[in-house]
């Protein structure tokens, strides 16, 4: 059977090997990407996925931040593979960090005293599902992206260099280009292992 949605989804791969050669401006990339988050869906409708997106000279900035917390924990003569890594993600034409805004699972555990221990379990499943949306959104434009987490690595000089708001909380981070290589090929396990199906 014919799904546009799982042609779609088939798209979304990881791309480390990212460039600038990408058609759509900053604008078109911006919409794309805030219109995903926008109609990715959270627990009480509660809307806590929060969304900074860096293009060029800042999303160069913020793998910098990274690189320089990666290089006071790492080994010098052990940095070689790290720097390539890092300078592969600020490679790309920007990049998207995701964040859940803990004041508004705070007031929903407030508000719904006996869910109180879960919002914090929703919270991280509707970033998932952001993350997810913009990530195949990006897919279907051709735009390469592989999901990150050096949190919370960059979060202290992440949010004094773009102010984000105290109660914001980085999750994830996504560099975003060009594909500038080939995907190898997707392996999967056996269906047996994965699925329990009764009539």
């Amino acid at each position: 059977m014919k799904n546009t949605l799982i042609e779609a989804i088939e798209k979304r791969r990881t791309q480390y090997t990212l460039g600038k050669n990408v058609s759509q401006t900053h604008e078109q990339i911006t919409a794309l990407i805030e219109e995903a988050v926008k109609l990715s869906p959270s627990a009480f409708n509660s809307q806590s996925s929060r969304v900074v997106i860096l293009f060029a000279q800042q999303s160069e900035k913020f793998w910098q931040i990274v690189m320089n917390e990666l290089r006071a924990i790492v080994p010098a003569d052990k940095f070689a593979p790290t720097e390539t890594k890092i300078n592969s993600f600020a490679a790309g034409i920007g990049t998207v960090l995701f964040y859940e805004d803990q004041q508004i699972i705070a007031s929903l555990q407030q508000q719904y005293p006996s869910y109180a221990e879960q919002f914090p379990i929703w919270s991280e499943q509707g970033s998932g599902i952001a993350q997810f949306a913009v990530w195949s959104a990006l897919a279907n434009a051709s735009i390469g992206a592989s999901l990150q987490h050096y949190n919370p690595l960059p979060d202290a000089a992440a949010a004094k260099e773009w102010q984000i708001p105290d109660s914001w909380k980085l999750r994830a981070m996504m560099p975003f280009g060009s594909n500038e290589a080939p995907f190898p090929e997707k392996t999967f396990i056996d269906d047996t292992e994965r699925f329990k199906v009764f009539y």
